[in-house]
């Protein structure tokens, strides 16, 4: 199928373009190859240029019901059927169907005599019938150099190049044509990559005994395109390339939150656990749990009903799955469900952008709503600091970009590492746990500190970390006279708080029977002064009537005394 690209943003109008169906590329290229016109595909030996021909001819065969015309001058077809087989490809399929032409032109320098003018009408002849016969749309020619072997006039063979190009556009076809790489330029001959209208060169490089392949669009004429390296997959699920321009800073920040699975740290984090899409970094030194934190994760993910896709570099999944079941947490059956995919290798399989490009395809295919990356500074066995830093800069982008929630652990060394990462990664992460063995009593006990959480509120106390066959639990702080304590100090320590607390319990017992026994004296004392006192008011009342009885017989005896004065006055006058 064809497309004009005035569809795709970023590109000028009017270019039609056909679909490669190789993840990635149509991206870059802004919808595939240009149509009707010859392309350019070169490369060293082995660097995947007949792969990438053979999954443009079949795209277009069995999805968009162009049938392709494949001639090859070194590959037998069984030879070449039986290679792409790997790929999932089914040539023979194809060619029963009438979808696809495959036609081996042998040529055999030694075999060759040079006499006279060398033209191409025999092979125009055998391609026009191929076409014809299939009607075609697309055509493939693996490889160039085999057609012109042997001959040794150089003007000659770039006027029959510059044929071969034009009668490829003259008859409307889709070309693409595979070169090998020449010295100090891209092809042997010199010519192929001017006179094509799109060039794509393929490398295969082996950097600290890892190899790495990488694909960069060196021209295409009419249309803007991706100007970088990029490194491209090749396995049994095809090829994927990565378009590592395409990863900008538009990601979506969803407020929805997820639980970590453990209510404990949930409520660390205002008790509803991560945001949705966020990264998050669990570090620590070996043994503190990372591992565990996120198969608990990835097992809550599962149980409401999520993907989950886990991306272990050190063990392997029956390793992980026996190693969880200790905690109480059975992982095989998420994978019987197909809701838990284990990708494990070891990280020297790859290269970094080989990593990279596995990560994208995976997450592309299964569609995954959370990931674990486990550990991450494996990858540090195969790149500088810098080389992993941009890597996983890369990797967070494109998994914000897809609201997809990624734990990301990080062994450290212990001391100056408790702060850091090796690959300087922390401060693109939204949430960081760090976990630390502390050795107190003579035996080692592990603690959680949750450093940061942007956009929410969180505790910034430590917890001491607990793992047994009910999973993990989170104790709070428990601070003694010397700090944190944690494991036996802790246990002896809260013995001891408890008798001291006993013991003040007691002598407070104590002192409430001595207070009542003295209240009760007291009491008693107060009532037997109240009866006194009583007695003393009886007494002064009884004394004041006393007191006011002679005073009233005193005025009586005076007033009997002055009346009885009157009358003895008045007897006398």
């Amino acid at each position: 199928m064809a497309v004009r690209d005035s569809t795709i943003p970023g590109t000028a109008p009017g270019i039609v373009k056909a679909l490669t169906g190789i993840d990635g590329l149509d991206q870059l290229t802004g919808g595939g190859v240009p149509a009707g016109r010859p392309t350019l595909i070169c490369g060293s030996a082995g660097c995947g240029k007949t792969l990438m021909a053979a999954t443009f001819l079949v795209h277009g065969a069995q999805n968009l019901g162009e049938p392709g015309v494949l001639v090859t001058f070194e590959e037998r077809a069984t030879d070449l059927e039986q290679n792409v087989a790997s790929l999932g490809y089914d040539l023979v399929d194809l060619q029963q169907r009438g979808l696809l032409a495959i036609d081996h032109i042998q040529i055999e320098p030694s075999e060759i005599e040079e006499t006279g003018d060398y033209d191409l009408e025999g092979l125009f002849i055998r391609l026009g019938f191929a076409i014809d016969r299939i009607g075609a749309k697309r055509v493939v020619l693996d490889t160039l150099e085999a057609l012109f072997s042997g001959f040794s006039n150089e003007a000659m063979l770039r006027a029959e190049l510059r044929r071969l190009f034009s009668w490829l556009k003259d008859r409307g076809v889709t070309a693409v044509i595979t070169a090998e790489r020449g010295d100090g330029a891209l092809t042997r001959q010199g010519l192929e990559e001017y006179v094509s209208d799109c060039v794509i060169l393929l490398d295969h490089r082996v950097e600290g005994q890892v190899s790495t392949r990488r694909l960069r669009i060196v021209k295409y004429r009419g249309t803007a395109h991706g100007t970088n390296e990029y490194p491209f997959l090749i396995d049994r699920h095809g090829i994927s390339v990565l378009p590592v321009t395409g990863l900008g800073l538009d990601h979506p920040a969803s407020e929805e939150r997820v639980p970590t699975g453990i209510p404990a740290l949930d409520a660390m984090m205002g008790g509803q656990g991560f945001f949705r899409g966020s990264s998050v970094l669990v570090s620590g030194m070996a043994g503190t749990g990372k591992s565990t934190i996120c198969a608990t994760f990835v097992e809550a993910a599962c149980r409401r009903g999520e993907r989950a896709l886990y991306f272990a570099f050190e063990e392997s999944p029956a390793q992980i799955r026996r190693n969880m079941r200790s905690t109480g947490l059975d992982l095989a059956q998420w994978e019987q469900r197909g809701q838990l995919v284990f990708h494990a290798s070891r990280p020297t399989l790859y290269g970094l952008e080989m990593h990279l490009a596995a990560f994208h395809r995976d997450v592309a295919r299964l569609r995954p709503d959370v990931v674990v990356i486990d550990p991450m500074s494996s990858l540090m066995e195969i790149g500088s600091g810098f080389e992993v830093h941009a890597m996983l800069l890369r990797l967070v982008d494109f998994l914000k970009s897809r609201s997809i929630t990624t734990l990301f652990t990080n062994l450290t060394q212990g001391g100056s590492a408790e702060a850091r990462t090796d690959a300087g990664i922390s401060s693109l992460m939204d949430t960081w746990l760090l976990l630390l063995n502390r050795e107190t009593a003579g035996e080692q006990n592990r603690q959680l500190y949750l450093l940061k959480s942007r956009g929410m509120a969180h505790s910034n106390q430590v917890r001491e970390f607990l793992m047994s066959d009910d999973g993990i639990d989170l104790r709070p702080a428990y601070l003694g006279p010397e700090g944190v304590l944690t494991g036996s100090a802790r246990l002896a320590q809260e013995a001891r708080d408890r008798a001291a607390r006993q013991l003040r319990a007691a002598e407070m017992d104590r002192r409430r029977r001595t207070i009542a026994r003295k209240r009760a004296q007291l009491l008693a004392q107060m009532e037997a002064l109240q009866a006194e006192l009583e007695l003393e008011d009886e007494e002064l009342r009884l004394l004041a009537d006393e007191d006011a009885a002679v005073v009233r017989m005193a005025e009586e005896a005076h007033r009997a005394m002055a009346h009885s004065r009157r009358a003895m006055q008045s007897a006398e006058d």
